[in-house]
């Protein structure tokens, strides 16, 4: 019987072999070359093989050119690659890691045959994101050397390792392939096993939501993606990031979820399973959410789902001036952003001094713009000169636009527009800046419901390039079209969607948010695990607690509790380690603590 791995020092891991030479096998083999490892590729196609090596011969071939690599170290490089369709070829091998297709019929196969391969004290690795670690390793003769090794792709490029272990896995081996890990330049994190582990136990229940909502047609695949990046700041949208990693093994790495979870959430959207079957796969077939150049090509051409060009159906109406009402961040933000734009904007608040307070407020900030030389003060002063506080909403008489900017309560902003009703002129559109609540009751506050829209702008407003626009039954398409040209003004980039809890960026934010203190009640991972995770893992500019912390958790809790109330789904249901946290006055960077503690001003 062989010595378990817990009783024997871990071997150095300097020879390494990659089972699976695809692009994730591949982008390893290179990774492992450059950090000084014996490589050996194992790929059953020798095509894919041969394949590998050519992919090598020109990354290294243009790391040269850019002066990253010498021809001598570039030779080096490669004759520590070598490739072989057997198996037996990793019989010297520290490490194995398998990067096969994601099925435990074939993983088992592998793992099966590398125990009679491979050295007693070698340790085996499994790259899946979305089958058991621990199955994987009761299947092998020696458990205590199996764990997960999940990189991200592209490999060269992604600082995240997600290592995962079993309740069989020893210690050693994962200290080994840490230390591995820490050598490549990457940052591993210490995660427990369940599919999907951190970032794609997060990132694909989101992904799911964003194809539900398309399958839905509550919005445009190009507004979906639009939304996300523009409005979270995400380096690629969710239905191209769904069809840059495969509609079908989103597929299946939900469905392995859905397993364990059975939450709603991670239940594949139909529509997954629908272009699956087609064949329909994304990027690598040349057609999912999008259409594609060729298969493997990243770009997209126009299909008979791609918004036709030029202007809208119905023209919109004149906006020459608007009234902006509120005297908080987001009110003051709004009304900087139209004075830039040429628009004249009255600025009102319940009293004389809160408005000039929010002038002031817009001042400071084109102050800084100039300090950055981002702005004349010339064009600074023009601007301020353009937006007249008012002491109340009377002075909205003349404004072809109102928008309203006041708290996020349902009653303050149904007396709101119950008063613009009043004090507008006939034909002036009237817009709610609420990010949350149902446009439609603010319409039903007013004897025109047809001039009532929705024209979300985020924080800050005026470095935000996206704002939602929130049509109701009810909207006039004038209505929908004037507010689609004034943001054209603006500079900004409107997206179209339905007057529905969320609207689209917090309908696919917020739950998001909420998974991951769920993680952290459930004691799977850590904070800064999770935030590391998710920055170098998913490519957000930040972790979902930081972001919490910023937001506010009172604000995300009600807007989570919005949106259970809505859709009514258990999954939707507020982490009650959120509502412990606001109960207790923890409400993020505002309050000095959230679910991190903070410096007070």
């Amino acid at each position: 019987m062989a010595t378990p791995l817990s009783h024997t020092p871990p071997s150095p891991l300097r020879t390494i072999a990659v089972v699976g030479l695809g692009t994730m096998g591949t982008g390893l083999t290179e990774v492992l070359a450059r950090a000084g490892r014996t490589v050996v590729g194992i790929d059953i196609d020798a095509a894919q093989a041969a394949t590998c090596v050519q992919a090598l011969e020109r990354s290294t071939a243009r790391a040269v050119e850019r002066g990253r690599l010498t021809e001598p170290e570039r030779a080096a490089l490669l004759d520590r690659v070598t490739t072989s369709t057997d198996l037996a070829a990793a019989a010297d091998a520290d490490l194995v890691i398998e990067v096969a297709p994601e099925s435990y019929e074939i993983k088992q196969q592998i793992f099966a045959e590398l125990d009679r391969v491979v050295r007693p004290e070698a340790i085996l690795a499994t790259g899946t994101n979305a089958l058991s670690v621990t199955r994987l390793a009761a299947g092998s003769e020696r458990p205590e050397r199996v764990l997960g090794l999940h990189f991200f792709n592209p490999v060269q490029a992604m600082k995240l390792v997600e290592v995962v272990s079993s309740v069989l896995t020893a210690p050693q081996a994962v200290t080994a392939v840490t230390d591995l890990a820490l050598e490549l330049g990457k940052e591993p994190v210490a995660v427990g096993d369940r599919p999907g582990f951190v970032a794609d136990g997060l990132l694909f229940g989101y992904l799911n939501q964003a194809a539900a909502m398309y399958e839905a047609r509550y919005a445009s695949r190009e507004d979906i993606d639009a939304a996300m990046r523009l409005g979270c700041g995400l380096p690629m949208g969710p239905l191209a990031l769904l069809d840059l990693i495969g509609v079908d093994t989103a597929r299946r790495v939900l469905e392995a979820m859905y397993a364990e979870s059975r939450d709603r959430l991670h239940a594949p959207a139909p529509i997954l399973k629908q272009l699956s079957q087609a064949g329909l796969t994304g990027r690598k077939a040349g057609r999912g959410f999008y259409t594609y150049a060729a298969p493997g090509s990243a770009e997209t051409v126009p299909d008979a789902l791609t918004p036709a060009s030029g202007s809208a159906a119905s023209p919109g109406r004149t906006v020459r001036s608007v009234g902006v009402a509120g005297s908080g961040t987001m009110a003051s933000g709004i009304a900087e952003v139209f004075a830039k734009a040429g628009f004249e904007v009255i600025l009102a608040a319940r009293s004389e001094e809160k408005a000039q307070a929010a002038k002031a407020r817009v001042g400071k900030s084109l102050d800084r713009s100039v300090a950055k030389g981002r702005l004349t003060a010339e064009s600074a002063a023009g601007m301020l000169e353009r937006i007249t506080p008012a002491g109340g909403y009377e002075a909205f008489a003349d404004v072809d636009l109102a928008v309203e900017a006041v708290a996020e309560d349902l009653d303050v902003k149904r007396q709101l527009f119950q008063a613009l009703d009043k004090v507008c002129k006939p034909g002036a559109v009237l817009a709610t800046t609420t990010s949350s609540l149902p446009v439609v009751a603010c319409a039903r506050a007013t004897s025109r419901p047809q001039d009532v829209i929705g024209m979300h702008f985020f924080n800050p407003a005026p470095a935000m390039k996206l704002v939602e626009v929130v049509r109701t039954v009810l909207t006039a398409d004038d209505t929908h079209a004037t507010v689609r040209e004034v943001c054209a003004r603006l500079g900004k980039h409107p997206v179209d969607c339905g007057d529905r809890a969320g609207f689209i960026v917090n309908a696919l934010l917020f739950p998001y948010l909420n998974n991951a203190v769920k993680m952290v009640e459930e004691h799977y991972a850590t904070l800064d695990d999770i935030d590391a995770a998710m920055r170098l893992g998913g490519g957000y500019p930040m972790g979902p607690f930081e972001l919490l912390d910023v937001v506010g958790l009172d604000v995300s809790l009600a807007i989570e509790k919005v949106l259970h109330r809505e859709f009514r789904d258990p999954g939707l249901a507020p982490a009650p380690l959120l509502e412990h946290l606001v109960a207790a006055g923890c409400l993020g960077r505002k309050t000095g603590r959230g679910f991190r503690e903070y410096a007070r001003r």
